[in-house]
């Protein structure tokens, strides 16, 4: 499938992309400039040729990865399925649901056992902003788009076990920030900080990818940057890029500065304190060390 096809097998692509946001639209069942640019950047993630173009590996690797839709799915019928979990749900399932509600900032609070009215609020509100049936409860539609934007919650997270406030000091750090110029990106704490010979030297808050396009972690390195760089992929503005590994960086979000946590990346490390990125731009050199962790 390319760009002009049409038909069923579209609506399918389409659906599957949608799944792991990779597509925002309607189901439309037209191979346009949207669904192009979802499967270059679905193949770009998994290291295929991004053609944008489904050809057979392309295929087999979304199908490994998703579901079939349904038929609702692929004729935007939003008809809300069997719940998963509703008022009255209790157990590790619930703290699951309220945990990654609260990374995407629907829960405040502890997370607990029981599914009670102010979690059919966060879900009713998390439902409402995507187009989701608002009914308070989870069916699979909502898990599969609601872990999409998330990732696993830590055993922290779950027992409401608070962190050890951050002081700056090299304890605070992976030992591999410790030594030289590094741009160190930590996802437990969504903090990137800017370490100089093992002295924190500004810090900023952060946004990572989904669990279906996350960031890589690993000890990579600056090397390239552009102050004004637009994504080839989604014409989507990207200031003050710091690439580290192929098309990820390190760069200014809007979507971030409005929505906070309520979304994530396709893999870059979005940061929405724009001030304190154009400052800290100027700071990096390419070379510098960046450990993702």
């Amino acid at each position: 499938m390319a760009g002009g096809a049409t038909g069923d097998r579209v609506r399918e692509l389409q659906s599957r992309l949608r799944q792991l946001n990779w597509y925002d639209a309607d189901v439309t069942g037209t191979y346009e400039i949207m669904t192009t640019a979802g499967v270059r950047g679905f193949q770009d993630k998994r290291t295929l040729p991004a053609t944008g173009a489904v050809d057979q590996t392309t295929w087999d690797r979304l199908l490994a990865v998703t579901r079939r839709p349904t038929d609702d799915e692929m004729h935007n019928r939003l008809v809300p399925g069997p719940a998963l979990l509703k008022p009255g749900s209790t157990g590790a399932p619930v703290r699951d649901l309220q945990a990654r509600l609260k990374q995407i900032g629907w829960w405040s609070g502890d997370t607990t056992d029981a599914y009670g009215p102010a979690t059919t609020t966060a879900v009713r509100a998390f439902q409402g902003k995507r187009s989701i049936p608002t009914t308070g409860e989870v069916d699979q539609r909502t898990t599969d788009l609601l872990t999409t934007m998330t990732r696993t919650p830590t055993s922290d997270e779950l027992d409401n076990v608070r962190p050890a406030p951050a002081t700056g000091t090299a304890a605070d750090l992976d030992q591999r920030c410790l030594t030289g110029r590094v741009l160190c990106i930590s996802k437990a704490s969504r903090t990137l900080t800017w370490v100089v010979d093992g002295q924190a030297q500004r810090a900023m808050a952060v946004r990572f990818g989904s669990e279906n396009n996350p960031t890589r972690e690993g000890e990579f390195s600056v090397d390239r940057k552009n102050r004004e760089w637009t994504s080839t992929l989604y014409g989507s503005k990207m200031p003050y890029s710091m690439f580290f590994s192929g098309g990820e960086a390190v760069h200014y979000s809007s979507d971030f500065a409005a929505r906070g946590y309520d979304g994530a990346s396709h893999g870059c490390v979005n940061v929405r304190d724009l001030t304190g990125l154009a400052a800290l731009f100027d700071e990096v050199d390419v070379g510098d060390k960046v450990v993702v962790y």
